[in-house]
């Protein structure tokens, strides 16, 4: 069809961006429907240290570690690929155009890469900071703040975030890609994969206090981390995103300060 031969290329970036999403949420989704179902044991028995129950396991193992990192990386991809798609199918466009000009640029999974790489140096300190809430024992078997202090705490500096300039700033790269690409726009592979690193900066920047929300509803709570995701979606992506995240950075300190006082 001409339509689809006009169009390849973006359908086979957008293809690309679904598949990683789909893996990443499938192995999500599978992950925390065993933890639900295993962490207590069989007839409330204690399980042994397994991926399944290691959140509530003191010390843990170098196996265990590595396996709460690759589920932290995991669910920066499922969470964190979809709000790049604009900037991403902007590269692309920009790609297909210079290869019908005879002047090939990088693929753009390379940039991807860079954007992805972030992420997961994101989710190493992610599970770092895990791993020591759960030494000082904040943390219950399901990844869930232990103390309501440190969730409420947790909801007032999101909350607070919410309405600095660093948030802002980092906001309008990741809402504008036509900006983004014209002031950081590099050739060559490594280039683009700078590129994609500058790029997941600004996106950590962004988010890096909305992600630590998920210790105060669940790691592992799927309907918690759908909802960060939608969220951090909407707020680079809808017109008037910023405000609506400044609007829910007041509710996030309101309902922060409720908690303390009660």
């Amino acid at each position: 069809m001409p339509w689809i031969r006009r169009h390849r290329d973006r359908l086979a970036v957008s293809g690309g961006l679904v598949g990683i999403t789909v893996t990443a949420w499938v192995y999500i989704v599978v992950t925390a429907h065993r933890m639900a179902t295993t962490s207590g044991g069989m007839d409330g028995q204690s399980m042994p240290p397994t991926m399944d129950n290691m959140a509530g396991v003191r010390p843990w193992t170098a196996t265990e570690f590595g396996l709460t990192f690759a589920m932290w990386a995991l669910m920066m991809v499922a969470m964190m690929v979809p709000t790049a798609a604009p900037m991403t199918l902007m590269y692309a466009a920009v790609a297909r155009k210079a290869a019908a000009q005879h002047d090939p640029l990088a693929p753009t999974f390379i940039f991807v890469t860079g954007y992805i790489t972030i992420w997961v140096i994101f989710s190493l300190v992610a599970t770092v900071s895990q791993h020591a809430l759960d030494q000082a024992a904040l943390l219950s078997p399901m990844m869930v703040s232990a103390s309501g202090s440190l969730g409420a705490a947790i909801l007032i500096a999101a909350g607070l975030y919410q309405l600095t300039p660093l948030k802002n700033a980092c906001l309008k790269n990741c809402r504008t890609p036509a900006h983004f690409m014209f002031r950081y726009w590099r050739t060559g592979d490594l280039g683009a994969f700078r590129m994609g690193l500058r790029l997941g900066a600004y996106c950590v920047g962004c988010c890096w206090v909305l992600m630590a929300l998920l210790f105060v509803g669940g790691v592992m709570n799927l309907l918690w981390i759908a909802a960060i995701a939608l969220f951090v979606l909407l707020e680079k992506t809808i017109p008037f995103g910023d405000v609506s995240g400044r609007v829910a950075g007041a509710a996030m300190i309101l309902f922060g300060a409720l908690s303390l006082a009660l």
